[in-house]
């Protein structure tokens, strides 16, 4: 599955049916049985009129959220926009989220919205797609409940390795505040700041001793991030955060010295370019694992 992400649209999820929202769920249900959930089972899963049915399916197809097939039978699947429908919807019933904002940002794994709970908070939902989830099952060892989906249990997935990792750290370690889960879905504080990539930093000695100092913590507190650079680390001109923490592996991971040597390596290959501070892999590589 090619990981091509549709935009969330506030307006398509709040004007959601409870009919839809049933098939939907139906959906996500059935989907662990079916490559394409036939019409009459769907029918029986949701006690639907067929009008009914076809009707709120049709409004879920002209929103993106589901697909048909006709062949080998007429049959649905839920797609990404119609999960991240679903992960929405149940984090403003909790109150987590009370309105959608705009799309702050899209990566290969994942889109990040900003919208209000509490207060200004950030959205980001993960989207493993077919290619991204292959390295995710070769680094973890798990096999998906959906056979025919990997990218629903995988998505799932990230976001809860994600959520564990900022409930660990977040107290200790400068990162966001975890608020809620929802399936593919995490709620988290709202950061004003850029990525380094996009920043000139005037004191960019200072900044690189904060984030080997919060990669340091996050280590003793059993964590390496697994995929650090200049695009995870954001400044707003006073604070320093470390973000995206999907692929975190423990010390103990049989991969974890060559993991952590990467990150470090990044680190100091982006400081040394750009800023021409000389720091050398060995040195913070010691002072990281103390």
């Amino acid at each position: 599955m090619h990981t091509t992400i549709m935009s969330l649209c506030a307006d398509d999820v709040r004007d959601l049916h409870r009919f839809e929202i049933k098939i939907l769920l139906a959906l996500e249900h059935l989907m662990k049985r079916y490559r394409w959930v036939p019409e009459d089972v769907l029918r029986h899963q949701t006690k639907l009129s067929e009008s009914e049915m076809n009707y709120r399916l049709g409004h879920l197809m002209g929103r993106n959220m589901v697909k048909s097939s006709s062949v080998p039978y007429k049959g649905y699947q839920m797609v990404f926009t119609g999960f991240d429908a679903l992960a929405l919807h149940g984090a403003v019933r909790k109150g987590s989220v009370t309105s959608l904002g705009c799309l702050l940002g899209v990566g290969k794994e994942a889109a990040v919205y900003e919208a209000m709970g509490m207060g200004v908070v950030a959205l980001k939902f993960h989207r493993i797609g077919q290619q991204s989830f292959q390295t995710v099952r070769r680094s973890r060892s798990y096999m998906p409940q959906y056979k025919h989906f990997p990218w629903i249990f995988a998505s799932s997935y990230s976001a809860r390795q994600e959520y564990d990792a900022l409930t660990a750290l977040h107290a200790e370690v400068s990162v966001p505040v975890p608020v809620d889960i929802n399936r593919n879905l995490i709620v988290m504080t709202f950061i004003h700041g850029v990525p380094i990539a996009q920043a000139t930093l005037e004191n960019p000695d200072d900044v690189f001793a904060e984030v080997v100092e919060n990669i340091s913590k996050a280590y003793l507190l059993g964590y390496i991030h697994g995929d650090l650079s200049e695009f995870n680390i954001m400044v707003d001109g006073k604070n320093v955060w470390v973000i995206d923490w999907p692929q975190w592996v423990e010390p103990s991971h049989p991969a974890a010295e060559e993991i952590l040597q990467r990150d470090i390596t990044n680190l100091c290959t982006y400081f040394s370019r750009k800023y021409r501070i000389d720091a050398q892999v060995e040195e913070i590589h010691a002072q990281v694992v103390g």
